[in-house]
């Protein structure tokens, strides 16, 4: 059965009753799929160069993952979160190939878990080309089941995308604005993974507080209808959800500037732009990576082949031009929402 992130729980059935039981099932245990309680404080006290370490993994799997699901990626850095919760260790690794080999075993791993099917085989393609390293099928094979160990095999995960239904039955929006609000909450939580601030909440929490910070930008006048609907609710502690809010809101007015400096860029300069830097994979339509193995230099060595670089300037270019046509599109969306800053303080009125 192929995983589905808004219902991670198997055996989850229909009818009144086992859906509050679902639902509470989901506020019991969510905290066993998250990172560990000191994560977060360890990566916020630690020297620069953990979360630099951590960043990185970011960008490589968002990178090798750009041509599939968005939910693989993802799915594959909460993977990497809490496993490397328990393996502090390879925070401090400053070799390229286990940084690697960890990033493409995590999408591995997701891509699995959300299309079944998927092998180890299909992840070499997705590599292939960038001019890096290129592991054997079984050491890739042998690094998952370091993270399976690491993550007791609890590969369902629980995330803040388990939570959209419940959250969105609350506000009573009906299809087709559901649907319209459940995008741009998938996009605020697929851009604000990478800040670790978010490490300290729990998935239902960033859940909710995503979709508040989406209802203001889609439904202003009903925004605070909404946060009371929210915040009444008894799963919800509202102090820590105002703080989520607030993260999310940093997080977002961040990306739109940035977004803004890539746009004028562009505009103003030919040189190609380094767009991966800026929200890795998280265009939904981003196209399929093409593998070319001609002209590479493969050197066996414990299961890792080096391969040439194959840089081509006019796909760099293509690749620029429609990340600024994404981000025109975006901001043509919501601009009209975007300049009014809510006061998070009225949340906690209600």
């Amino acid at each position: 059965m192929e995983f589905d992130l808004e219902n991670p729980l198997e055996n989850s059935h229909h009818g009144l009753l086992q859906w509050h039981d679902h639902v509470a099932s989901l506020f019991l245990i969510e905290s066993q799929h998250t990172p560990s309680h000191t994560y977060f404080q360890s990566l916020n006290k630690a020297a620069n160069f953990n979360i630099s370490v951590r960043t990185e993994l970011i960008f490589l799997i968002s990178k090798f993952s750009c041509s599939l699901d968005p939910l693989v990626s993802y799915l594959s850095i909460n993977y990497l979160d809490r496993f490397l919760s328990n393996h502090w260790i390879l925070l401090k690794q400053q070799k390229e190939w286990a940084l690697r080999l960890l990033a493409i075993s995590c999408i591995s791993l997701a891509s699995k878990m959300i299309k079944s099917g998927y092998s180890a085989i299909d992840i070499q393609a997705l590599v292939m080309n960038d001019g890096g390293i290129i592991f054997e099928t079984q050491t890739i094979q042998r690094m998952e089941g370091v993270i399976l160990g690491a993550l007791e095999w609890r590969m369902r995960s629980i995330t803040p995308f388990s939570f959209l239904t419940f959250f969105i039955t609350l506000i009573c929006v009906k299809d087709p604005m559901e649907q319209v609000l459940k995008k741009r909450v998938a996009q605020i939580l697929f851009n604000s993974q990478g800040e670790i601030k978010l490490l300290q909440f729990k998935p239902s929490i960033i859940a909710a507080s995503a979709l508040l910070y989406a209802s203001h930008e889609l439904f202003p006048f009903q925004f605070q209808t909404f946060s009371a609907a929210i915040s009444s609710c008894s799963y919800v502690n509202k102090e820590m959800m105002v703080k989520c809010y607030n993260v999310i809101q940093e997080v977002v007015g961040m990306e739109m500037e940035e977004e803004e400096c890539v746009i004028n860029e562009v505009s103003s300069s030919g040189t190609p732009v380094n767009v991966l830097d800026l929200d890795h994979n998280y265009s939904l339509s981003s196209e399929s990576e093409k593998t070319n193995n001609n002209n590479n230099n493969n050197n066996n060595n414990g299961g890792i082949t080096i391969v040439g670089d194959n840089g081509n300037d006019e796909e760099e270019e293509a690749a620029l031009q429609e990340k600024k046509d994404f981000i025109i599109n975006k901001r043509r969306k919501i601009n009209n929402n975007n300049n009014q800053t809510v006061h998070v303080s009225r949340i906690a009125q209600y």
